[in-house]
């Protein structure tokens, strides 16, 4: 296992993509082993060969579909109704809307690049500073996979056993205090730039049609949770049921979707699907290897002689967590750190949904940090701005999150209590 962690670090520092690093490391340490070769097809095989893994390019498709209908539009002035009028409006708007549309499209990137492109042109205009925009759009982008439905939660829940509705549930309220507590930071900022606010009202015609126009993709979640909590279908049908309705939308309801959008939305799923897709592959050869290794048992014995507490463990855990999340992908970080530290997590007392949702949080901020922050790389990207000037703009949002990512790693009633309300837990 040593050999294939130097072999991996070297492979992450050449640049080589990391489903390739896995693949190549897990190789080397078959190699060492006296293994036949014909263990990595076998294992990357049976790690795909998990029917609940449907429900990730579904999500991802009706995101997609749902995106090129022109819904972004229609959940921005809906978000405008409720915080324009408030200093800084543009940028609670911008908030606000990730914080719909993640119940839409379960991908803190999809969200970025679907909000920005609207909202930082639209805040360039109004006087906002670039950097702060494109901070505020990758900062409230991270919300998209904590509030249901969540693709990384999906994965989670199958590398745990653990309820997908459960994990549903116990993201809601981690996910509504990001989103607050980037409204709060949002607004003192704005405060002290001198941001401007949106001074004309509504009618009451514009917003009985605002609100009308909204309902009908803010149904989507509804219907997917609604589905999922009553055990109508599964996570997996839901995500089904996600793309039919979608297209309903598209074709039927706002008549914005042409058949030649869907060869679009089908090739980004496609490649959305085929990059995850390999990277649970090839880190299921190495998480098996190190089952054989006992580096999970190991890895337990350790921290149970060094580390006597709880909170010890869970401070080690978001230190490593974020650490890994500056560098890795958050699906290839999960798969690879969840069979490792899920079953020392319960040892110490800590629930597997709650370890589930602090896990998701922390892989979900390090997309807003560099080197590899994806959702800087596309805010930064629409803004046309550098991956520095950025990094700088988005410091107080992160420290924002982290602080409230302590605060729901301390207090376990903000991701069990939902769950257990609901029967999901006990």
């Amino acid at each position: 296992m040593i050999v294939g962690v130097i072999v991996l670090l070297i492979s992450l520092m050449m640049g080589i993509p990391i489903a390739f690093s896995l693949g190549i490391s897990s190789a080397a340490i078959l190699y060492t082993k006296n293994f036949p070769l014909l263990v990595i097809a076998q294992r990357m095989f049976t790690g795909l060969d998990v029917f609940p893994f449907m429900a990730v390019p579904f999500f991802i498709l009706a995101g997609s579909l749902m995106e090129k209908s022109g819904i972004t539009k229609n959940l921005v002035k809906f978000s405008d109704l409720f915080v324009g009028h408030i200093k800084g409006g543009l940028s609670h708007i911008n908030v606000v809307s990730n914080m719909f549309l993640a119940g839409i499209s379960g991908s803190a990137v999809a969200d970025a690049s679907a909000i920005g492109s609207m909202m930082i042109p639209a805040m360039k205009e109004k006087g906002f500073d670039l950097d702060f925009s494109a901070a505020i759009t990758a900062a409230s982008s991270v919300v998209g996979p904590i509030i249901p439905p969540s693709i990384p939660m999906v994965i989670f829940a199958l590398l745990s056993g653990q309820s997908v509705a459960a994990l549903f549930m116990a993201g809601m309220l981690p996910g509504i205090l990001v989103g607050l507590a980037l409204l709060v930071l949002s607004y003192f900022i704005s405060v002290k730039r001198n941001y401007p606010k949106r001074d004309e009202k509504i009618g009451r015609k514009e917003f009985i049609m605002t609100c009308i126009h909204a309902i009908v993709p803010l149904m989507m979640p509804l219907i997917i949770l609604g589905g999922i909590l009553s055990g109508v279908f599964t996570a997996t049908e839901a995500s089904a049921v996600a793309v039919v309705y979608a297209l309903i939308i598209g074709f039927l309801v706002y008549r914005t979707l042409k058949i030649k959008d869907l060869h679009d939305a089908f090739i980004t799923t496609a490649k959305t699907t085929g990059v995850v897709f390999l990277v649970i592959a090839c880190a299921n050869i190495f998480n098996w290897l190190m089952s054989v290794e006992q580096v999970p048992q190991l890895m337990a014995s350790y921290f149970k002689e060094n580390i006597s507490t709880p909170v010890m463990f869970l401070l080690m855990l978001n230190l490593l967590l974020l650490f890994l999340g500056t560098f890795m992908e958050g699906t290839a970080a999960m798969i690879i750190t969840v069979p490792i530290f899920l079953p020392i997590a319960v040892s110490y007392g800590i629930h597997p949904v709650m370890f589930g949702v602090i896990v998701v949080l922390n892989l979900m901020i390090g997309l807003i940090t560099p080197p590899v922050g994806l959702c800087l790389y596309v805010a930064g990207g629409i803004a046309k701005i550098s991956l520095e000037r950025i990094s700088i703009a988005v410091i107080p949002f992160l420290i924002a999150e982290i602080a409230t990512l302590m605060l729901v790693t301390y207090w376990p009633f903000l991701t069990l209590w939902l769950p257990k309300v609901l029967g999901y837990i006990r």
